[in-house]
């Protein structure tokens, strides 16, 4: 099992700590409610250095990832970012990731932690074809980074104290490279898995140690507290953001999961990977479709659970579900049959043979 730079921080601090996509993570410090809440009204640190990052470089780089992903990149400029997906060539996603436009040349991936030899071997296997070769222009530095994810409304205004330029005027889906306590060419970016505002920092792994003592510090007159991956989940749910895994995998096509917004058919976009399936799938409907759900009678909704008409006939499954701290509600996520799944709908959560009324509801579950 893997360990990041900051896992003996987590192990010091007295986290609880579980194996996490082939790494020892602290899942949890003070309680997962206690640390959700806290992100919504103050300031709190993720350690997510277990997420990948790869580089592709050169001048058919553009060229290469309009066909292996799903969104357009062509639209970013320099220091923008795009949410985005790898189409795997059957109908399903590869994996969910995040674009960092460098410059017409460069780009970052960042990507899921659980994914990262998966996402590799799929765009080595396809990068020869524009003139990439894996190790050179496509390059996996995902051993060489670390990134610590600081959330929360008090976030960006604590970490202005350690950064040589602007962040706290900063766009949502930018990033900027800047010197962060002294450590030059570090990542600041903006983007958030939490929907609380704040910012990712990314580093080499040397400097690890000079970033978690500096982000603290900062933090301190705002409360700043270390956060696991437990309230990570529960606050990206509230969102009504996808988890790869449960909500998305290689089995489900980005139209079922609600993202036809990064899926594009434009003709600046041109050919990529299930161009055609996915099109077909926009114009002629589908067969289930991801949607919100927040419960009616009490219970709480995990993956995998049936999910059922009022005469109990199957009519879709959970993906993920909880009790959502901040909104104080049982909500979840579910494919569905396309009947079901407008706002209002009544469907049930069958939970140990019995039937528990839900209703369909438009996400985000939490607003800020």
């Amino acid at each position: 099992m893997k360990s990041t730079p900051f896992t003996q921080k987590h192990i010091e601090m007295g986290a609880k700590m579980v194996p996490f996509a082939g790494y020892n993570m602290p899942v949890e410090y003070t309680g997962i409610n206690e640390e959700h809440n806290h992100v919504r009204e103050k300031v709190g640190v993720f350690d997510v250095s277990h997420m990948g990052e790869i580089w592709v470089k050169g001048p058919s780089a553009l060229a290469f990832l309009q066909y292996t992903t799903s969104n357009d990149v062509s639209v970013l400029t320099p220091g923008k970012i795009q949410y985005s997906c790898f189409p795997n060539g059957k109908g399903g996603i590869v994996d969910d990731l995040l674009v960092y436009c460098v410059d017409q040349v460069t780009y970052l991936l960042v990507v899921n932690a659980s994914n990262i030899d998966k996402d590799y071997a799929h765009l080595s296997a396809i990068a020869p074809k524009f003139g990439i070769t894996p190790g050179r222009e496509l390059y996996n530095a995902s051993d060489e980074i670390c990134q610590l994810a600081v959330q929360g409304p008090l976030a960006l205004r604590a970490m202005q104290k350690i950064c040589d330029t602007d962040v706290e005027g900063m766009e949502y889906y930018t990033f900027k490279k800047l010197t962060i306590a002294g450590i030059k060419d570090a990542i600041f970016s903006t983007t958030g898995y939490t929907g609380s505002g704040g910012c990712e920092i990314y580093v080499a792994n040397k400097d690890a140690d000079r970033l978690w003592k500096a982000v603290f510090e900062a933090g301190k007159e705002f409360d700043i507290r270390p956060i696991g991956l437990g309230a990570r989940d529960t606050l990206r749910l509230e969102m009504g953001f996808c988890l790869y895994g449960n909500d998305i995998d290689d089995t489900t096509s980005p139209i079922e999961a609600g993202l036809g917004w990064i899926t594009k058919f434009s003709e600046a976009k041109g050919d990529f990977v299930d161009k055609v399936l996915m099109q077909g799938q926009k114009e002629k409907g589908v067969s289930r479709k991801l949607t919100g759900f927040e419960l009616v009678d009490k219970g709480i909704p995990r993956h995998g659970y049936p999910v059922c008409d009022e005469s109990g006939n199957e009519i879709g499954v959970v993906t993920s579900g909880t009790m959502g701290p901040a909104v104080r509600k049982a909500i979840g996520m579910a494919y569905v049959t396309p009947a079901f799944s407008k706002a209002g709908s009544e469907i049930f959560i069958k939970v140990r043979d019995k039937l528990i009324k839900a209703v369909v509801v438009k996400t985000p579950f939490y607003k800020r």
